[in-house]
């Protein structure tokens, strides 16, 4: 099943479409990854579904629905960002996660917000183009191959039809061509067997365009040094240089180039602004350190200043780009913060007014980090397991083992600084520390983690509380 559920050209295939999943099955395909937080589940699983859902109403209704955006609220580690990431890659639409503290008012150096919505269009260029490339593969290894062939055996150069020489004839021709198609057969078969893989060819490659660097990272310059790459690159480009390589390199060389003789850019710009404009997702992160309204001026960047410069990306407005204007009216937004000091409320209230959802992540109990030792896709466990395994030791852990080290992560969280489920990275590198330097020299091949192992392991760090602020 194709993943269309928005309505625009799909470059990816996913699991299942977007138009035959329903929010519990969104809910249930993020359980997969991310350990409890139902709320913030449901909510962005009601966003995603809401975007197939306006695709079905009439075009005149559609360009008035738009997208209830979500602020979610929690300490780090929880899987704020995780849920946000998970579902742009189950809804295959173009996303990226930007920090709110990175970006300045106009004006000041530093970037600005629109920077995100041209980073966000080039994410879809390269998510569309990899599409397309997919598609026309098969084409392209076919003509690499042929290119190849061409570089280990020239064809023969045609004769002149007038002055041709005496004693030649029509036979001799037909006969001479029909020897070399013979010998390029054989070579083809030899290519595909590998057995050509030691010899060398010359080709032409283009030399890259004269690498340019930041300019400046005054707001809008971005766009000026986006421009000056494209103008500088496109005169150097043409330029050829002779290189040497493997066969096996030749071939993928020739196979790339090919492949994007045979894409069609416009068309691929085109799908990608579509993209954006009705899939596209932004992840605005750390958005409670631009809250708060200051109580004084000064030559500090105004925090009041940078909400103001997002709300109209926010609210709606068309934001120029290299590959031509976008328009965010139909972008949904993610914005997320742990908010201990500053609250959704210190938001000017514009912002507060585009961010209609709010949900609250809950702080992770030890039940849930032995769920995440051991649940997901990938779990912590099972990467392990499999680090270990290439050295050829078995490592098995216990339930009593898994419980000892969820009980110590919740235990050090509360103690010190509560980074949620990134502690369970700490915790885990400490009692494996030992095996993981002795692994290629260990003469017993298995290894036990069981509760005495954990304790053994953490027992003086977590003794000495003032240690474990700095440990763990």
């Amino acid at each position: 099943m194709t993943a269309q559920g928005h309505g625009v050209p799909q470059a990816g295939r996913s699991r299942a479409g977007l138009d035959s999943l329903t929010p519990r099955q969104i809910v249930a395909e993020l359980d997969r990854y991310v350990i409890g937080q139902k709320d913030a589940k449901r909510m962005v699983a009601i966003a995603l579904r809401n975007r197939w859902r306006r695709q079905q109403l009439s075009p005149d209704l559609r360009d008035e629905v738009t997208p209830k955006n979500i602020i979610m609220i929690g300490p780090t580690g929880v899987g704020k960002t995780e849920i946000a990431r998970r579902l742009a890659k189950l809804a295959q639409a173009p996303f990226i996660k930007v920090e709110a503290s990175k970006f300045t008012e106009v004006g000041y150096v530093g970037r600005d917000v629109e920077s995100i919505i041209r980073d966000l269009t080039e994410q879809a260029v390269s998510l569309v183009k990899a599409g397309h490339q997919e598609q026309v593969q098969q084409k392209a290894e076919q003509l690499g191959e042929e290119r190849l062939l061409d570089l280990l055996l020239p064809p023969p150069a045609a004769k002149p039809a007038f002055g041709a020489s005496e004693g030649e004839t029509p036979s001799a021709d037909s006969q001479a061509y029909e020897s070399y198609e013979a010998t390029r057969s054989k070579l083809r078969l030899q290519l595909r067997e590998g057995k050509l893989d030691h010899r060398s060819v010359e080709l032409e490659v283009k030399e890259r365009g004269i690498p340019i660097g930041m300019i400046s990272n005054v707001g809008g310059m971005e766009e000026l040094e986006g421009g000056l790459r494209d103008m500088l690159g496109g005169l150097f480009s043409g330029k050829k240089k002779k290189r040497t390589m493997k066969v096996p390199d030749a071939l993928k060389h020739l196979t790339q180039d090919e492949a994007q003789k045979l894409i069609d850019m416009d068309e691929v710009t085109r799908e990608a602004v579509t993209k954006v404009e009705q899939a596209g997702i932004v992840f605005l992160d750390e958005i409670d350190k631009i809250a708060g309204r200051e109580k004084f001026s000064g030559p500090d960047v105004s925090r009041e200043g940078v909400q103001r410069d997002l709300l109209p990306i926010v609210e709606g407005s068309t934001v120029n780009t290299k590959y031509g204007p976008v328009r965010t009216d139909h972008i949904l937004f993610i914005a997320a913060g742990a908010f201990h000091v500053a609250k959704p409320s210190d938001l000017i209230p514009e912002l507060q007014g585009r961010f209609p959802i709010r949900v609250e992540l809950e702080p992770l109990t030890k039940d849930d980090f032995i769920r995440i030792l051991t649940e997901p896709r990938g779990a912590l466990v099972t990467q392990y397991r499999a680090l270990l395994e290439t050295e050829g030791v078995a490592a098995e852990f216990t339930r009593e083992g898994l419980e000892e080290i969820a009980a110590t992560a919740a235990l050090v969280n509360e103690r010190t600084e509560n980074i949620g489920a990134r502690r369970l990275f700490t915790i885990m590198e400490r009692v494996l520390e030992l095996v993981l330097f002795e692994a290629p020299d260990m003469t017993d091949r298995k290894v036990l983690v069981d509760a005495q192992y954990v304790q053994h392991r953490l027992q003086d760090i977590v003794k000495a509380e003032d240690l474990s602020r700095f440990i763990l």
